[in-house]
Protein backbone atom coordinates (compact mmCIF):
# COMPACT_ATOMS: atom_id res chain seq x y z
CA UNK A 1 0.00 0.00 0.00
CA UNK A 2 2.78 2.44 0.98
CA UNK A 3 4.64 1.56 -2.24
CA UNK A 4 1.53 2.34 -4.30
CA UNK A 5 1.17 5.71 -2.56
CA UNK A 6 4.82 6.57 -3.26
CA UNK A 7 4.48 5.55 -6.91
CA UNK A 8 1.36 7.69 -7.30
CA UNK A 9 3.16 10.61 -5.65
CA UNK A 10 6.08 10.30 -8.07
CA UNK A 11 3.72 10.09 -11.03
CA UNK A 12 1.92 13.23 -9.83
CA UNK A 13 5.22 15.05 -9.51
CA UNK A 14 6.33 13.98 -12.99
CA UNK A 15 3.01 15.14 -14.39
CA UNK A 16 3.63 18.48 -12.70
CA UNK A 17 7.03 18.68 -14.36
CA UNK A 18 5.59 17.82 -17.78
CA UNK A 19 2.84 20.39 -17.30
CA UNK A 20 5.45 23.05 -16.52
CA UNK A 21 7.45 22.21 -19.64
CA UNK A 22 4.31 22.32 -21.80
CA UNK A 23 3.37 25.61 -20.15
CA UNK A 24 6.76 27.09 -21.10
CA UNK A 25 6.47 25.80 -24.67
CA UNK A 26 2.98 27.30 -25.05
CA UNK A 27 4.02 30.70 -23.72
CA UNK A 28 7.16 30.83 -25.83
CA UNK A 29 5.34 29.88 -29.01
CA UNK A 30 2.32 32.12 -28.49
CA UNK A 31 3.83 35.25 -27.01
CA UNK A 32 7.15 35.29 -28.83
CA UNK A 33 6.30 34.01 -32.28
CA UNK A 34 2.67 34.95 -32.90
CA UNK A 35 2.48 38.44 -31.42
CA UNK A 36 3.57 41.48 -33.45
CA UNK A 37 6.90 43.09 -32.60
CA UNK A 38 5.11 46.13 -31.13
CA UNK A 39 3.75 43.92 -28.33
CA UNK A 40 7.03 42.07 -27.76
CA UNK A 41 8.01 43.65 -24.44
CA UNK A 42 4.57 42.90 -22.95
CA UNK A 43 4.84 39.32 -24.19
CA UNK A 44 8.35 39.05 -22.81
CA UNK A 45 7.19 40.28 -19.40
CA UNK A 46 4.23 37.89 -19.26
CA UNK A 47 6.34 34.88 -20.24
CA UNK A 48 9.20 35.81 -17.91
CA UNK A 49 7.04 36.39 -14.84
CA UNK A 50 4.73 33.40 -15.49
CA UNK A 51 7.52 30.88 -15.97
CA UNK A 52 9.58 32.25 -13.07
CA UNK A 53 6.71 32.02 -10.59
CA UNK A 54 5.83 28.55 -11.86
CA UNK A 55 9.44 27.45 -11.45
CA UNK A 56 9.34 28.21 -7.71
CA UNK A 57 6.81 25.39 -7.36
CA UNK A 58 8.62 23.17 -9.85
CA UNK A 59 11.81 23.46 -7.79
CA UNK A 60 10.21 21.46 -5.00
CA UNK A 61 9.21 18.75 -7.48
CA UNK A 62 12.78 18.60 -8.72
CA UNK A 63 14.18 18.23 -5.22
CA UNK A 64 11.82 15.57 -3.85
CA UNK A 65 11.21 13.50 -6.99
CA UNK A 66 13.36 10.66 -8.21
CA UNK A 67 14.31 11.28 -11.85
CA UNK A 68 15.21 8.16 -13.84
CA UNK A 69 18.31 8.25 -16.05
CA UNK A 70 16.36 8.41 -19.33
CA UNK A 71 14.20 11.25 -17.97
CA UNK A 72 17.33 13.04 -16.75
CA UNK A 73 18.79 13.08 -20.27
CA UNK A 74 15.44 14.13 -21.68
CA UNK A 75 15.40 17.17 -19.39
CA UNK A 76 18.98 18.05 -20.36
CA UNK A 77 17.85 18.05 -24.00
CA UNK A 78 14.87 20.26 -23.04
CA UNK A 79 17.25 22.70 -21.31
CA UNK A 80 19.42 22.88 -24.43
CA UNK A 81 16.38 23.30 -26.71
CA UNK A 82 15.15 26.20 -24.54
CA UNK A 83 18.46 27.91 -25.24
CA UNK A 84 18.93 27.07 -28.91
CA UNK A 85 15.29 27.94 -29.62
CA UNK A 86 15.96 31.56 -28.72
CA UNK A 87 19.17 32.04 -30.71
CA UNK A 88 17.50 33.94 -33.54
CA UNK A 89 15.09 36.00 -31.39
CA UNK A 90 15.93 39.69 -31.14
CA UNK A 91 16.87 40.62 -27.55
CA UNK A 92 13.86 42.27 -25.94
CA UNK A 93 14.49 43.09 -22.29
CA UNK A 94 17.87 44.78 -22.72
CA UNK A 95 19.91 46.58 -25.36
CA UNK A 96 23.31 45.89 -23.76
CA UNK A 97 24.27 43.69 -26.70
CA UNK A 98 24.65 46.79 -28.88
CA UNK A 99 27.47 47.95 -26.60
CA UNK A 100 29.03 44.48 -26.78
CA UNK A 101 28.99 44.56 -30.57
CA UNK A 102 30.28 48.11 -30.71
CA UNK A 103 33.21 47.33 -28.42
CA UNK A 104 33.95 44.22 -30.50
CA UNK A 105 33.89 46.30 -33.68
CA UNK A 106 36.24 48.89 -32.18
CA UNK A 107 38.76 46.19 -31.20
CA UNK A 108 38.44 44.54 -34.61
CA UNK A 109 39.56 47.86 -36.09
CA UNK A 110 42.63 47.98 -33.85
CA UNK A 111 41.35 50.69 -31.48
CA UNK A 112 41.41 50.62 -27.68
CA UNK A 113 37.73 50.76 -26.50
CA UNK A 114 38.82 52.27 -23.18
CA UNK A 115 40.16 55.27 -25.08
CA UNK A 116 37.07 56.64 -26.83
CA UNK A 117 33.34 56.77 -26.20
CA UNK A 118 31.15 55.55 -29.10
CA UNK A 119 30.00 59.11 -29.85
CA UNK A 120 33.54 60.55 -30.05
CA UNK A 121 34.48 62.06 -33.41
CA UNK A 122 37.58 59.85 -33.59
CA UNK A 123 35.29 56.84 -34.22
CA UNK A 124 33.01 58.40 -36.85
CA UNK A 125 34.49 56.16 -39.55
CA UNK A 126 33.13 53.10 -37.71
CA UNK A 127 29.54 54.37 -37.49
CA UNK A 128 26.84 52.35 -39.24
CA UNK A 129 23.06 52.42 -39.42
CA UNK A 130 22.61 50.72 -36.01
CA UNK A 131 25.96 51.28 -34.29
CA UNK A 132 26.58 53.23 -32.19
CA UNK A 133 23.14 54.84 -32.62
CA UNK A 134 21.52 52.04 -30.60
CA UNK A 135 24.19 51.99 -27.87
CA UNK A 136 22.92 53.28 -24.52
CA UNK A 137 25.09 55.97 -22.94
CA UNK A 138 27.12 56.34 -26.11
CA UNK A 139 28.96 59.26 -24.50
CA UNK A 140 30.61 56.87 -22.00
CA UNK A 141 33.63 54.69 -22.70
CA UNK A 142 33.41 50.96 -22.12
CA UNK A 143 33.06 49.72 -18.53
CA UNK A 144 33.80 46.07 -19.31
CA UNK A 145 36.87 44.07 -18.16
CA UNK A 146 39.34 42.86 -20.82
CA UNK A 147 38.18 39.24 -21.18
CA UNK A 148 34.67 40.52 -21.84
CA UNK A 149 36.11 42.75 -24.56
CA UNK A 150 37.89 39.81 -26.16
CA UNK A 151 34.59 37.90 -26.18
CA UNK A 152 32.89 40.89 -27.81
CA UNK A 153 35.61 40.85 -30.44
CA UNK A 154 35.01 37.13 -31.14
CA UNK A 155 31.25 37.74 -31.29
CA UNK A 156 31.78 40.53 -33.83
CA UNK A 157 34.07 38.32 -35.92
CA UNK A 158 31.46 35.53 -35.88
CA UNK A 159 28.28 37.55 -36.44
CA UNK A 160 29.26 41.07 -37.42
CA UNK A 161 26.72 43.57 -36.10
CA UNK A 162 24.21 40.79 -35.44
CA UNK A 163 23.49 39.52 -31.91
CA UNK A 164 23.89 35.95 -33.20
CA UNK A 165 27.65 35.87 -32.57
CA UNK A 166 27.17 36.64 -28.87
CA UNK A 167 24.43 34.04 -28.49
CA UNK A 168 26.50 31.33 -30.17
CA UNK A 169 29.35 31.94 -27.73
CA UNK A 170 26.93 31.99 -24.79
CA UNK A 171 25.45 28.66 -25.89
CA UNK A 172 28.90 27.08 -26.16
CA UNK A 173 29.90 28.28 -22.69
CA UNK A 174 26.53 27.31 -21.21
CA UNK A 175 27.09 23.70 -22.27
CA UNK A 176 30.37 23.79 -20.38
CA UNK A 177 28.54 25.27 -17.39
CA UNK A 178 26.23 22.24 -17.41
CA UNK A 179 29.29 19.99 -17.56
CA UNK A 180 31.02 21.82 -14.70
CA UNK A 181 27.91 21.66 -12.54
CA UNK A 182 27.63 17.92 -13.20
CA UNK A 183 31.28 17.43 -12.21
CA UNK A 184 30.77 19.33 -8.94
CA UNK A 185 27.61 17.39 -8.08
CA UNK A 186 29.47 14.15 -8.75
CA UNK A 187 32.48 15.30 -6.71
CA UNK A 188 30.24 16.20 -3.73
CA UNK A 189 28.07 13.09 -4.17
CA UNK A 190 24.94 15.20 -4.60
CA UNK A 191 21.94 14.23 -6.76
CA UNK A 192 22.64 14.93 -10.44
CA UNK A 193 19.04 16.10 -10.84
CA UNK A 194 19.93 19.24 -8.85
CA UNK A 195 21.47 20.59 -12.06
CA UNK A 196 17.93 21.45 -13.20
CA UNK A 197 17.63 24.13 -10.51
CA UNK A 198 19.85 26.07 -12.90
CA UNK A 199 19.36 24.35 -16.27
CA UNK A 200 15.55 24.69 -16.33
CA UNK A 201 15.34 28.00 -14.46
CA UNK A 202 13.87 30.81 -16.57
CA UNK A 203 16.42 33.37 -15.30
CA UNK A 204 19.50 32.21 -17.29
CA UNK A 205 17.36 31.43 -20.34
CA UNK A 206 15.95 34.95 -20.45
CA UNK A 207 19.08 36.83 -19.43
CA UNK A 208 21.55 34.94 -21.62
CA UNK A 209 19.59 33.53 -24.53
CA UNK A 210 16.90 36.14 -25.00
CA UNK A 211 18.91 39.19 -23.99
CA UNK A 212 22.49 37.99 -24.60
CA UNK A 213 24.12 39.16 -21.37
CA UNK A 214 27.79 38.31 -21.12
CA UNK A 215 27.61 37.04 -17.51
CA UNK A 216 26.88 33.53 -18.82
CA UNK A 217 30.52 33.21 -19.85
CA UNK A 218 31.74 34.42 -16.45
CA UNK A 219 29.60 31.75 -14.77
CA UNK A 220 31.32 28.98 -16.73
CA UNK A 221 34.72 30.17 -15.55
CA UNK A 222 33.49 30.50 -11.95
CA UNK A 223 32.02 26.99 -11.93
CA UNK A 224 35.22 25.44 -13.26
CA UNK A 225 37.28 27.41 -10.73
CA UNK A 226 35.13 25.83 -7.97
CA UNK A 227 35.41 22.37 -9.54
CA UNK A 228 39.19 22.57 -9.88
CA UNK A 229 39.48 23.70 -6.26
CA UNK A 230 37.34 20.79 -5.05
CA UNK A 231 39.48 18.48 -7.20
CA UNK A 232 42.61 19.83 -5.50
CA UNK A 233 43.86 21.44 -8.73
CA UNK A 234 44.27 24.75 -7.00
CA UNK A 235 46.48 26.54 -9.50
CA UNK A 236 43.93 25.91 -12.24
CA UNK A 237 41.21 27.06 -9.87
CA UNK A 238 42.98 30.36 -9.22
CA UNK A 239 43.61 30.92 -12.94
CA UNK A 240 39.92 30.42 -13.67
CA UNK A 241 38.94 32.78 -10.85
CA UNK A 242 41.17 35.42 -12.45
CA UNK A 243 39.53 34.81 -15.82
CA UNK A 244 36.07 35.01 -14.28
CA UNK A 245 36.91 38.32 -12.59
CA UNK A 246 37.94 39.66 -16.00
CA UNK A 247 34.41 39.02 -17.25
CA UNK A 248 32.60 40.35 -14.16
CA UNK A 249 34.28 41.03 -10.79
CA UNK A 250 31.85 38.93 -8.72
CA UNK A 251 34.54 36.27 -8.34
CA UNK A 252 36.53 38.65 -6.13
CA UNK A 253 34.51 37.43 -3.13
CA UNK A 254 36.16 34.01 -3.48
CA UNK A 255 39.66 35.36 -2.87
CA UNK A 256 39.28 36.21 0.86
CA UNK A 257 37.53 32.86 1.39
CA UNK A 258 40.41 30.96 -0.22
CA UNK A 259 42.98 33.07 1.60
CA UNK A 260 41.48 32.03 4.96
CA UNK A 261 40.86 28.40 3.97
CA UNK A 262 44.37 27.77 2.65
CA UNK A 263 47.10 26.60 5.05
CA UNK A 264 50.57 28.07 4.97
CA UNK A 265 51.78 31.49 3.93
CA UNK A 266 52.85 30.41 0.40
CA UNK A 267 49.42 28.94 -0.35
CA UNK A 268 47.72 32.06 0.97
CA UNK A 269 49.89 34.36 -1.16
CA UNK A 270 49.11 32.26 -4.26
CA UNK A 271 45.37 32.76 -3.75
CA UNK A 272 45.88 36.48 -4.35
CA UNK A 273 48.92 36.46 -6.63
CA UNK A 274 47.76 34.07 -9.37
CA UNK A 275 44.38 35.78 -10.06
CA UNK A 276 46.16 39.15 -9.90
CA UNK A 277 48.71 38.05 -12.51
CA UNK A 278 45.93 36.73 -14.78
CA UNK A 279 44.09 40.05 -14.54
CA UNK A 280 47.25 42.10 -15.16
CA UNK A 281 48.12 40.05 -18.24
CA UNK A 282 44.64 40.57 -19.67
CA UNK A 283 44.68 44.30 -18.96
CA UNK A 284 48.22 44.68 -20.30
CA UNK A 285 47.29 45.50 -23.94
CA UNK A 286 45.06 48.37 -22.77
CA UNK A 287 46.59 50.04 -19.72
CA UNK A 288 49.51 52.03 -21.14
CA UNK A 289 47.55 54.62 -23.12
CA UNK A 290 44.46 55.24 -20.99
CA UNK A 291 42.76 54.87 -17.59
CA UNK A 292 40.89 51.58 -18.08
CA UNK A 293 38.71 52.13 -14.98
CA UNK A 294 37.46 55.63 -15.85
CA UNK A 295 34.00 54.68 -17.10
CA UNK A 296 33.59 51.82 -14.62
CA UNK A 297 34.29 54.22 -11.73
CA UNK A 298 31.63 56.61 -13.01
CA UNK A 299 29.13 53.75 -13.35
CA UNK A 300 29.93 52.37 -9.89
CA UNK A 301 29.63 55.76 -8.22
CA UNK A 302 26.38 56.92 -9.83
CA UNK A 303 24.18 54.09 -11.10
CA UNK A 304 21.50 52.47 -8.92
CA UNK A 305 18.83 49.86 -9.58
CA UNK A 306 16.94 47.24 -7.57
CA UNK A 307 19.17 47.55 -4.50
CA UNK A 308 16.87 46.89 -1.56
CA UNK A 309 19.13 47.79 1.38
CA UNK A 310 20.57 50.72 -0.55
CA UNK A 311 17.12 52.13 -1.28
CA UNK A 312 16.09 51.87 2.38
CA UNK A 313 19.23 53.70 3.55
CA UNK A 314 19.01 56.29 0.78
CA UNK A 315 15.36 56.97 1.63
CA UNK A 316 16.57 58.32 4.97
CA UNK A 317 19.85 59.95 3.90
CA UNK A 318 18.92 61.12 0.39
CA UNK A 319 22.63 60.98 -0.40
CA UNK A 320 23.82 58.55 -3.06
CA UNK A 321 27.46 58.45 -2.00
CA UNK A 322 26.87 58.15 1.74
CA UNK A 323 24.28 55.42 1.14
CA UNK A 324 26.75 53.50 -1.02
CA UNK A 325 29.45 53.86 1.62
CA UNK A 326 27.16 52.53 4.34
CA UNK A 327 26.13 49.58 2.14
CA UNK A 328 29.79 48.80 1.51
CA UNK A 329 30.61 48.92 5.23
CA UNK A 330 27.61 46.75 6.10
CA UNK A 331 28.64 44.19 3.50
CA UNK A 332 32.16 44.02 4.92
CA UNK A 333 30.77 43.64 8.45
CA UNK A 334 28.66 40.63 7.46
CA UNK A 335 31.21 39.22 4.99
CA UNK A 336 34.01 38.92 7.56
CA UNK A 337 32.07 36.52 9.84
CA UNK A 338 31.20 34.42 6.79
CA UNK A 339 34.81 33.92 5.67
CA UNK A 340 35.92 33.08 9.24
CA UNK A 341 32.94 30.80 9.93
CA UNK A 342 33.11 27.01 10.15
CA UNK A 343 30.85 26.60 7.16
CA UNK A 344 32.21 24.62 4.25
CA UNK A 345 33.76 26.19 1.16
CA UNK A 346 30.61 26.00 -1.01
CA UNK A 347 28.33 27.46 1.65
CA UNK A 348 30.73 30.34 2.17
CA UNK A 349 30.62 31.12 -1.57
CA UNK A 350 26.82 31.01 -1.59
CA UNK A 351 26.50 33.28 1.46
CA UNK A 352 29.09 35.73 0.10
CA UNK A 353 27.40 36.10 -3.29
CA UNK A 354 23.95 36.36 -1.68
CA UNK A 355 25.10 39.10 0.71
CA UNK A 356 26.95 40.92 -2.07
CA UNK A 357 23.71 41.14 -4.03
CA UNK A 358 21.65 42.16 -1.00
CA UNK A 359 23.92 45.10 -0.19
CA UNK A 360 24.67 46.16 -3.76
CA UNK A 361 23.14 49.43 -5.05
CA UNK A 362 22.79 47.82 -8.50
CA UNK A 363 21.17 44.39 -8.93
CA UNK A 364 20.11 43.76 -12.50
CA UNK A 365 18.44 40.35 -12.88
CA UNK A 366 21.43 38.96 -14.79
CA UNK A 367 23.57 39.69 -11.73
CA UNK A 368 21.42 37.19 -9.82
CA UNK A 369 22.53 34.43 -12.22
CA UNK A 370 25.80 34.38 -10.23
CA UNK A 371 23.71 33.07 -7.32
CA UNK A 372 21.48 30.88 -9.49
CA UNK A 373 24.42 28.85 -10.78
CA UNK A 374 25.32 27.89 -7.18
CA UNK A 375 21.88 26.41 -6.42
CA UNK A 376 22.54 22.89 -7.77
CA UNK A 377 25.06 22.25 -4.98
CA UNK A 378 23.69 24.73 -2.38
CA UNK A 379 19.93 24.39 -2.94
CA UNK A 380 18.66 26.95 -0.46
CA UNK A 381 15.15 28.31 -0.76
CA UNK A 382 16.39 31.88 -0.28
CA UNK A 383 18.40 31.49 -3.49
CA UNK A 384 15.59 29.73 -5.33
CA UNK A 385 13.22 32.53 -4.39
CA UNK A 386 15.73 35.27 -5.32
CA UNK A 387 16.45 33.64 -8.68
CA UNK A 388 12.78 33.58 -9.60
CA UNK A 389 11.52 36.81 -8.03
CA UNK A 390 14.22 38.78 -9.86
CA UNK A 391 11.80 38.65 -12.82
CA UNK A 392 9.74 41.40 -11.15
CA UNK A 393 12.34 43.99 -12.20
CA UNK A 394 10.84 43.66 -15.68
CA UNK A 395 8.16 46.19 -14.63
CA UNK A 396 10.85 48.88 -14.71
CA UNK A 397 11.95 47.78 -18.19
CA UNK A 398 8.38 47.71 -19.52
CA UNK A 399 7.72 51.19 -18.16
CA UNK A 400 10.93 52.47 -19.73
CA UNK A 401 10.29 50.96 -23.16
CA UNK A 402 6.68 52.10 -23.30
CA UNK A 403 6.91 55.50 -21.62
CA UNK A 404 10.62 56.37 -21.42
CA UNK A 405 10.67 56.45 -17.61
CA UNK A 406 13.24 54.35 -15.71
CA UNK A 407 12.46 53.96 -12.00
CA UNK A 408 12.35 51.43 -9.20
CA UNK A 409 8.96 50.52 -7.76
CA UNK A 410 8.96 50.23 -3.93
CA UNK A 411 6.22 47.59 -4.01
CA UNK A 412 8.32 45.46 -6.38
CA UNK A 413 11.34 45.76 -4.07
CA UNK A 414 9.22 44.70 -1.09
CA UNK A 415 7.69 41.70 -2.88
CA UNK A 416 11.07 40.67 -4.29
CA UNK A 417 13.23 41.06 -1.18
CA UNK A 418 11.22 40.75 2.01
CA UNK A 419 10.27 37.04 1.58
CA UNK A 420 13.78 35.95 0.61
CA UNK A 421 15.43 37.93 3.44
CA UNK A 422 13.05 36.30 5.95
CA UNK A 423 13.87 32.91 4.45
CA UNK A 424 17.58 33.70 4.53
CA UNK A 425 17.50 34.41 8.27
CA UNK A 426 15.37 31.33 8.88
CA UNK A 427 17.91 29.21 7.01
CA UNK A 428 20.79 30.83 8.85
CA UNK A 429 19.42 30.15 12.31
CA UNK A 430 17.24 27.10 11.73
CA UNK A 431 18.20 23.88 13.47
CA UNK A 432 17.64 22.18 10.13
CA UNK A 433 20.75 23.94 8.80
CA UNK A 434 18.87 25.76 6.05
CA UNK A 435 19.09 23.44 3.07
CA UNK A 436 16.03 22.17 1.30
CA UNK A 437 15.01 18.54 1.48
CA UNK A 438 17.08 16.24 -0.69
CA UNK A 439 16.93 12.51 -1.08
CA UNK A 440 19.99 10.32 -1.45
CA UNK A 441 19.25 9.23 -4.99
CA UNK A 442 21.65 10.27 -7.71
CA UNK A 443 19.05 10.40 -10.43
Amino acid sequence: MQSDILNKSEETQKRGLKFFLLFIAYLLLYFLFFLPASDRIIAYAVVYISTSLAFIFLSRYLLITHIPVNYFYFLIVVAIILRTGTLFIQPTGSDDYYRYLWDGKVIANGINPYQYAPSDNELLSLHSESLPKSVSFSNIKTIYPPLSLFIFYLAYIIGGESFLGIKILLLLFELFTFLGLYFILKEKKLPAKNIFLYALAPLPVFQFFFDAHIDGIGLTLLIFSIYFYLSNKKNFSLIFIGLSICVKPVGLVLLPILFIVEKGIKAKIKTILIPLIVCLLLYLPFIFSVNVFEALTSFTVNWTFNGFIFEIINAFLDDNQKSRLICGILFILVFIPVIFSRKDFLNKIYLSVFLLLIFSPVVHPWYVTWLAVLLPFIPRWSGILYTNLACLTIFTVVNYQLYGIWKDYPVVLIIEYVPLIILFFYELFSAKNSTVVQNSETG
